[in-house]
């Protein structure tokens, strides 16, 4: 059933969130994503698995792209759904409720009434619905188009995940990185610990390392990125009545988007020398290409105000394709996921506007 892109952005969120989509789930609302597309006679729709790429062809040199995700994480017992609009509290205003209103319907919104609503849009536009963001990697549609259809992308100079950012730009992301250092000792009676080695003890030396380390603060592309390394988990011991002979240390790096992914990895060898650690996970950071004319000329544009994105997100996947990116939608990145799950109706408005300035 094809979606109605004529309708209002408060209004067309509410229609999108309100058709189920938890990840592994998102064949209903792609069908009514293609099927309203599909007519328009300024695109060419391209469909892959559950992803839908929408593409002008008007033969202008710059091209960008704007992508939303289109799965949500589960529902709440009882459902967040179907949505709600209500008056807001503390003066902001009607408020939009429900799954996915912040996480980023309201993103996928803005992206769909421009599709429909400006067919000669100032440059050439790529826009992308996909499935499979709130889980495992594997599953994300960004990263099967990267692997099946990468000409639907990499043409692009430039591109906008409308992502919830409270309707500011967030360029780029850091990188993530995650290692497992491992301490291994002798088992013995917690009784007679002579007769063994502590693992857990001999830990220690991994946190005195994170406790000194001072992280660094990376100005790029304008934008000033703070990382962060930190222990995330540790496990060890089997038994109250046994010395540990293993301990594990997960660390977390959050790393800069100046430094590539094996620049990353180097970087623990510095810090972790003479210690052994096993990579468990390394997803590489994105500039946000703030010195690139299409760039500029978004931020110039909106005229909002442009942090650094302190996270990851799917940017990281773009700059993979040599397509630098930004992060830009309505809600608050709060309160994605949350049981409260809402959208001020004046954000949706003024995203849709702000995107309008740039294309229109």
């Amino acid at each position: 059933m094809p979606l109605d892109l004529t309708a209002d952005v408060v209004t067309l969120t509410a229609a999108l969130c309100d058709i189920e989509s938890v990840s592994q789930n998102e064949a209903s609302i792609a069908d009514a994503i293609e099927a309203s597309l599909a007519p328009l006679p300024h695109l060419t729709v391209t469909r892959i698995g559950n992803t839908v790429v929408a593409r002008t062809e008007q033969g202008y040199d710059e091209r960008v792209v704007l992508a939303g995700h289109i799965d949500t994480v589960p529902l709440t017992d009882p459902p967040n759904l179907p949505t709600r609009r209500l008056p807001g509290g503390d003066g902001e205003g009607e408020v939009l409720w429900g799954r996915g209103t912040v996480d980023m319907k309201g993103g996928v919104a803005v992206q769909l009434r421009l599709a429909a609503t400006v067919p000669a849009p100032s440059r050439d536009v790529t826009y992308v619905f996909y499935e499979g963001e709130e889980i495992e990697s594997e599953f994300n549609g960004l990263l099967h188009v990267q692997q099946q259809r990468p000409e639907l992308i990499e043409d692009a100079d430039f591109a906008v995940l409308l992502e919830p950012t409270g309707a500011i730009v967030e360029g780029g992301c850091k990188g993530t990185l995650r290692i497992d250092l491992t301490t291994k000792g002798a088992a013995a009676h917690s009784a007679r610990p002579w007769n063994g080695h502590n693992a857990i003890h001999d830990a220690a030396d991994i946190l005195s390392r994170l406790t000194a380390y001072e992280p660094r603060i990376v100005t790029v592309d304008g934008l000033e990125y703070r990382e962060a390394l930190n222990a995330v988990n540790i496990t060890g011991g089997i038994a109250g009545n046994v010395i540990p002979d293993r301990c594990t240390v997960t660390v977390n790096y959050r790393y800069a988007p100046d430094l590539t992914e094996e620049d990353a990895v180097a970087h623990m060898h510095e810090v972790f020398d003479g210690l052994t650690f096993a990579v468990t996970d390394n997803a590489g950071g994105a500039r946000p290409g703030l010195d690139l004319p299409a760039a500029k000329a978004f931020v110039e544009a909106l005229g909002v105000d442009v942090i650094a994105k302190q996270g990851w997100t799917d940017v990281a996947r773009f700059q993979a394709m040599g397509v630098p990116a930004v992060n830009f939608g309505p809600g608050d990145p709060n309160l994605a996921h949350h049981d409260e799950e809402r959208c001020p109706v004046d954000q949706l408005v003024a995203a849709e506007a702000a995107m309008l300035r740039w294309l229109a």
